[in-house]
């Protein structure tokens, strides 16, 4: 059999298995990462602290009333992570989203909310993306005190580990060099953040991906190196990894090559790495991923013959307030850009229709003018690795290329024997 037939055949296969769960009317969670027989899912992308795009998304899917309450009955609400670092409103965010989840089980809904790689940092301490408002969010009237104690902790430290360096120290130039490092607020994030606190223990109680109907989304991908486990073990390992963090050793959460960091199913040419993501399919039972993680400047983006969705359009200030997010209705694939809803197309030949389209829904995005007519025109290729250039996107962050790959063996997938 022939890879096209193959192809066919896998696709035909999920798809009759979706269409027959939705025929059976109610929704049926088989496990904590396998829902069956939802009849309407909204994906939204990285949301990075902006409260006041997440609402506008969240009125414009038709899932909040004018006060902010659950009203999209029995639709799955998918957030695939990145709520936390580059705007303020984080902890405003993820507060709504945990009450949202309460308000649409009592409907017969559901709220995903899963693990991005900003949400796991934040529950080790790598705060190089926490927005100024993300610490004045926690900050009370024991700030100043909890500061203080965090400076003498500090001093004592430095006395400790390195006296002949503390005796020539101006600590009051240190002092305020600290203090930039460590605003009001700090400490209070920390202790919240951590995995024994309030929000480390929201983010366990998130998983990694869940599969809703034929679909499977996650915040960054699965590539051929964590194929081989399944949704529940991705999640297990991630937790673990949470509580028992080692900075000295690589690991799912933080290797760019796992499932909240990989960025291959956005870059990858389609061409080369097409078999590798038929075997990643396959092994389990899926027809298609959503991804975040990867900003488009604006568009949801299908690829691989829309077996891929890369759907972080840039939702957030940060990234330019790009609307969009995906819609997914008793199988059909719909993008929607405030009240515009375009259907992503099913193969790649007519991405260009699609975008044409989009762009001219967002006349002043430039960087949607510069992609389609990288699309109408592509570059020459180069050597190195293979990327296709539609994929490529000057704000994606510097790690991106990192973990692009190549095809590998038939056998990938296949589940490790215990």
């Amino acid at each position: 059999m022939n890879v096209v037939s193959w192809r066919s055949r896998v696709l035909a296969i999920a798809g009759a298995a979706f269409a027959c769960a939705c025929a059976h009317g109610e929704p049926t969670q088989h496990d904590e990462f396998h829902w069956t027989g939802v009849e309407n899912v909204v994906a939204i992308g990285d949301l990075h602290g902006d409260y006041d795009q997440y609402i506008k998304v969240m009125r414009d899917a038709g899932l909040v009333n004018s006060r902010g309450r659950w009203k999209g009955g029995r639709t799955h609400l998918v957030q695939t992570g990145d709520i936390p670092d580059r705007g303020p409103s984080s902890r405003k965010i993820i507060d709504h989203l945990r009450e949202l989840k309460k308000q649409a089980e009592r409907k017969g809904g559901y709220v995903h909310t899963l693990i991005g790689n900003h949400e796991a940092m934040n529950t080790y301490g790598d705060l190089r993306y926490v927005h100024p408002g993300e610490y004045e969010a926690f900050t009370s009237r024991n700030s100043q005190q909890l500061r203080e104690q965090q400076w003498q902790f500090t001093l004592n430290q430095l006395q400790q580990s390195k006296p002949e360096e503390f005796e020539l120290l101006d600590l009051e130039a240190y002092r305020a060099r600290w203090e930039e490092q460590v605003p009001l607020g700090w400490v209070e994030l920390r202790l919240n953040w951590a995995p024994q606190g309030e929000y480390g223990q929201w983010v366990l109680s998130n998983p990694v991906a869940v599969m809703v109907n034929d679909t499977i989304f996650l915040h960054g991908g699965i590539s051929p190196e964590y194929c081989k486990l399944s949704l529940q073990e991705l999640t297990e390992q991630a937790h673990q990894e949470i509580l028992h963090f080692d900075p000295q050793r690589e690991n799912i959460i933080s290797d760019e090559k796992g499932p909240l960091w990989y960025r291959g199913l956005a870059l990858e040419n389609e061409a080369s790495f097409s078999e590798t993501l038929d075997k990643i399919l396959e092994r389990y039972g899926a027809s298609r991923i959503v991804v975040g993680h990867t900003p488009t400047g604006g568009v949801v983006w299908p690829r691989f013959g829309q077996r891929v969705v890369v759907n972080d359009t840039g939702l957030a200030a940060y990234y330019g307030s790009n609307d969009g997010f995906l819609v997914l209705e008793n199988g059909t694939a719909v993008a929607a850009y405030g009240d515009a809803r375009l259907e992503l197309p099913n193969t790649d030949a007519d991405r260009i229709d699609y975008l044409e389209k989009v762009v001219a829904l967002k006349p002043d995005n430039e960087a949607l003018a510069d992609r389609l007519a990288l699309l109408i025109n592509p570059p020459p290729p180069v050597p190195g690795p293979e990327l296709d250039a539609d994929a490529l996107n000057p704000e994606a962050e510097p790690e991106a290329l990192a973990g692009v790959e190549t095809p590998l063996s038939p056998d990938i997938c296949q589940p490790a024997t215990h």
